[in-house]
């Protein structure tokens, strides 16, 4: 892991630790996976006019989000399930966040507890709210997560039902789980993954548990969460969750514009323009290609934040030149949970750190709030922009 210069490189160090079944968890899509290829594929597709003979001898890529100051535009975005991929990975991300003074987002499909993330990362820990269908749960959550002091509420509202992950079915990854001789057996050829798994078995969905029945079983709580989850939102719903959250309160996965301004109008603080990670709707825009038309739709109303296909530091001052006020990845820091724990999180974060850093004085912009799109290449012709 040390010897890791880039998020790939990590990536192919967490592929060989995991086992078939849990990688493909992780890094799969949407029935075909085309979405996964286009979300890349736009931060590609954006291109970085430099600007020389500037002083960049000193670089400053601090950001100020909601009121506190963070190290770095890049915080880790929620990662259901991480103590599969490694026991105790939801802790680990937040203590690596922490540690790197960038926000850490806790899956509402965490492994570890809303109170277990105050005591950890107290001011780098946000909460993902899925809504259940029982509404006292989601309202009890909230009253949780308050309680708690966390500063954020992220509620995600991309999942109304249940997606199409082929990759999933193929291998049995479900509930009730129906794994196949052959996933069973290719488990067994990764021994790192196995022994923690026999160790400590199924995860537990530790925020979810308090709603099951007394002395439920990881599996039946597991079960309650399927139940519960794909909830039908609608705007009254954003309304209540509004009323009932005293902090800054986030809508992740919003694509349109429209449902933007609709936001803004309600009072929510920010929006994460996600599609995901490619994992709800295959024929989905990437982010990159609807944030334009976001941004100018409620222009300075809401924070404005973008996850879903970064792999470069690169990709991040990219976002920001579009309008991006931050960033957040998912994939990327869990692969380095998975090959190192803690030190893995900690090291795909100073490997985005890094990237940004040199992105910047390779470009000549020495101050991340400067970036703009004066700095992205367009058709029109660069004699025709202001200086």
């Amino acid at each position: 892991m040390d010897e890791a210069i880039n998020i790939e490189d990590l990536r192919r160090i967490a592929k060989r630790r995991l086992p078939k079944i849990a990688y493909d968890f992780i890094e799969g899509g949407a029935e075909d996976e085309f979405g996964l290829d286009r979300n890349e594929r736009a931060f590609q597709n954006l291109s970085i006019v430099p600007r020389y003979l500037i002083d960049v001898s000193r670089r400053d890529q601090s950001t100020a989000l909601f009121g506190r100051t963070y190290a770095s535009p890049v915080g880790i975005a929620p990662t259901g399930l991480a103590a599969l991929f490694r026991p105790g990975a939801d802790l680990m991300l937040a203590e690596a966040a922490r540690d790197a003074n960038v926000p850490f987002i806790m899956s509402g499909a965490s492994t570890a507890s809303i109170e277990d993330l105050a005591k950890v990362a107290p001011e780098h820990g946000w909460y993902q709210l899925y809504a259940a269908k029982d509404k006292k749960i989601s309202e009890d959550m909230i009253a949780r997560a308050r309680d708690a002091g966390l500063s954020t509420l992220v509620l995600t509202v991309d999942v109304p039902v249940g997606s199409n992950r082929e990759r999933n079915k193929r291998n049995g990854f479900g509930r009730p789980l129906k794994l196949s001789l052959r996933t069973k057996l290719e488990a067994l050829t990764h021994p790192a993954w196995m022994a923690g798994f026999m160790q400590h078995g199924e995860p537990l969905f530790s925020n979810w548990a308090p709603y099951a029945p007394k002395g439920a079983s990881n599996g039946e709580v597991a079960n309650l969460v399927a139940q519960q989850t794909y909830a039908p939102l609608t705007w009254a719903d954003v309304e209540r969750f509004r009323s009932l959250w005293p902090r800054n309160f986030v809508i992740k996965g919003i694509m349109d514009p429209r449902d933007a301004q609709r936001a803004a109008e309600l009072g929510v603080d920010g929006i994460m323009v996600s599609n995901h990670g490619a994992r709800q709707i295959d024929k989905s825009p990437s982010p990159v290609e609807v944030f334009p038309a976001i941004r100018d739709a409620v222009g300075d109303r809401m924070t404005l934040m973008i996850d879903s296909g970064i792999r470069r530091g690169s990709d991040v001052v990219a976002a920001l030149c579009l309008g991006a006020k931050f960033c957040f990845v998912g994939r990327a820091t869990l692969y380095g949970a998975v090959a190192g724990g803690t030190a893995g999180a900690a090291k795909a974060l100073t490997i985005f750190r890094n990237e940004i850093d040199m992105t910047m004085a390779q470009m000549g912009a020495p101050d991340i709030a400067a970036l703009g799109p004066d700095f992205l290449f367009s058709d029109e012709p660069l004699r025709n922009r202001r200086p």
